[in-house]
């Protein structure tokens, strides 16, 4: 279990986004942190109001967008106009290529995270595929929002990973077995939570590999993300 601290993470200020980058990402390039088997990009953004990811383009990548706080509004060259709310998760199959862009429109910060996945193949058409999950689903569970594996009721990608959200009660537990060849990205969104015997704070993040199985007991009232990917290359 390799744990990284809140305070290691990369921040970037740039007036209308702040950002922590968990992984290279732009002008942040560590060539010991590129990716966690499939898991290429983790981004911990904060847009401000009025102000946001203008048009830009995007190729051969699983793209996954969740949305904590405020209002994301996403335009496309496919010609959709979507908006992202709190217990809404979207899905951007880039495939060939596809160029879109991300604003707020609204009057207060958008606190959102951005994930990307190498895809499981490539020349795919570009997609998308976005649904609204009942945030009380997520107390003392661990909810799928995103998956590779074919489902009818939560959101599907193109890339062997599933993504769970968690909202934990003080002293309540969860088990969680994680098999060979597969690897375990922990982030603490709110919180203080104990893995096995390690204990995350917010923002800190876990990094798990070979199998294992994991009991995640909350401190006090915790929010995390745990994310399932290969590590087959």
């Amino acid at each position: 279990m390799q744990i990284i601290r809140a305070d290691k993470r990369q921040f970037s200020d740039m007036g209308w986004l702040k950002t922590y980058w968990l992984f290279s990402f732009s002008n942040y390039f560590d060539p010991n942190n590129m990716q966690f088997g499939n898991l290429r990009v983790f981004n911990d953004d904060w847009v401000q109001a009025h102000a946001g990811f203008q048009t830009h383009s995007h190729a051969e990548m699983e793209i996954v967008t969740i949305v904590m706080s405020g209002e994301l509004t996403h335009e496309d060259s496919m010609g959709n106009t979507i908006k992202i709310k709190p217990g809404e998760v979207q899905r951007m199959s880039a495939g060939t290529g596809i160029e879109h862009s991300e604003m707020n429109r609204g009057d207060e910060p958008v606190e959102l995270y951005q994930i990307w996945f190498l895809p499981r193949e490539r020349h795919l058409e570009p997609s998308y595929d976005q649904r609204k999950y009942d945030l009380e689903s997520f107390r003392n569970a661990l909810v799928p929002l995103v998956t590779g594996d074919e489902s009818d009721d939560i959101v599907t990608m193109h890339s062997d990973a599933t993504i769970y959200r968690s909202v934990l009660d003080k002293d309540k537990t969860l088990d969680f077995h994680l098999d060979e060849d597969r690897g375990a990205f922990i982030y603490i969104t709110a919180g203080e939570l104990q893995v096995n015997d390690k204990v995350l704070s917010n923002k800190d993040q876990a990094r798990i590999t070979g199998e294992v199985d994991l009991t995640f007991t909350a401190n006090e009232a915790t929010q995390f993300l745990l994310i399932d990917v290969t590590m087959k290359s």
